[in-house]
């Protein structure tokens, strides 16, 4: 049996002393195709993609095992709620069987030690927040409407809240559909860009796209936080979960995570 504490496919970033955050991939769990990218299990961590529960329950501990930490998973919903967590949360995520859901939002916060937080994706943008000065992290998921919503402000308000600098705030983007693969309308393109112009794109088609990983680097920037983008196109990437590379042919597939604790 692997080590789960190495975890196939995970892509470590640095945010800063105190602070563990990686990326996972399609890799290194137990669930069967669909929602595997290799001929080994797959790691999906989400709970709404039709999945057995007990397999996804069993790939969200190895991702804690990973981390060396229980991890919370909120219910997602394309909005820009943050939920803070603190010491009670850790307790129940560490419990022998921690809950499904840490509660409806798409961002959230802690400054507790020990308590690892994730965000899920298969095409969104995943987004990890460090202060490591001040001892706070957060994850935000940042699809097209939370782009427009504001997640990423929302979840920097959220930690300035609780003493953090965004000078000092080091940002991760992770993988997620990029520009060249993200077609819309033209209707829809233009309305995003209308907000967070960096989102406009066109597509390697020449059709009308949106490139949200953009789009978050620069909400962030404006706030003076500078990011670490990981460029990797999950539609692209074979080794990474896609709603839309799914949905091409009518199936389902998994979801990877952006995973930040400070230890």
């Amino acid at each position: 049996m692997s080590d789960t504490r190495t975890l196939e496919g995970v892509h470590p970033v640095d945010l800063g002393d105190g602070v563990h955050a990686f990326f996972t991939s399609g890799a290194g769990g137990v669930s069967p195709s669909p929602w595997s990218t290799s001929d080994g299990g797959g790691l999906n961590l989400g709970l709404n993609v039709s999945d057995d529960a007990a397999r996804v329950a069993a790939n969200r501990s190895r991702v804690a095992a990973r981390l060396g930490a229980p991890v919370a998973f909120a219910t997602q919903v394309h909005g820009d709620v943050v939920l803070a967590l603190g010491a009670a949360e850790r307790e129940q995520w560490a419990a022998p069987v921690p809950p499904s859901t840490a509660g409806e939002g798409d961002a959230l916060v802690t400054a507790e030690p020990g308590l690892g937080l994730g965000v899920l994706v298969a095409d969104c943008v995943p987004v990890l927040l460090a202060d490591p000065e001040a001892r706070v992290v957060g994850v935000a998921h940042a699809g097209r409407q939370g782009v427009l919503a504001g997640v990423v402000h929302r979840a920097l308000d959220a930690l300035v809240a609780r003493g953090a600098d965004p000078a000092r705030v080091r940002a991760a983007v992770g993988p997620a559909v990029c520009g060249r693969c993200y077609e819309v309308p033209e209707a829809m393109r233009d309305e995003v860009a209308a907000a967070v112009p960096a989102t406009f794109a066109t597509t390697s088609a020449g059709t009308p796209g949106l490139d949200l990983p953009a789009g978050v680097v620069a909400q962030l920037a404006a706030r003076g936080v500078v990011a670490t983008q990981v460029p990797r196109c999950t539609l692209e990437d074979q080794a990474l979960f896609s709603h839309r590379r799914a949905s091409a042919t009518a199936t389902t597939t998994g979801r990877q995570a952006g995973i930040i604790a400070l230890i």
